[in-house]
């Protein structure tokens, strides 16, 4: 199953992507993103997604920023379409 929210842009790979089944509806998903003006900096995303019909729904998102030499912090809330 590949879904999930590309934080990039659409030729982006993530570096790493998991996602595992919450209830009958919900999936968690953690992707982790090369960081877009410092490769050696990473964005880890973790969302629930729902399928609605033939489309997935975000219900929940958190973003965080690590910088290459470990400080964290976490990313704004991005604007809903």
């Amino acid at each position: 199953m590949k879904w999930g929210w590309n934080y990039l842009s659409s030729t982006s790979q993530p570096k790493a992507r998991f996602h595992n089944r919450v209830n009958e509806s919900d999936f968690l998903g953690i992707t982790v993103w090369k960081g877009k003006s410092n490769p050696e900096a990473e964005v880890i995303v973790a969302q629930i997604r729902r399928r609605v019909g033939d489309d997935w729904e975000t219900v929940g998102r958190l973003a965080v920023y690590r910088t290459a030499d470990g400080v964290y912090s976490q990313l704004p809330e991005r604007p809903r379409a």
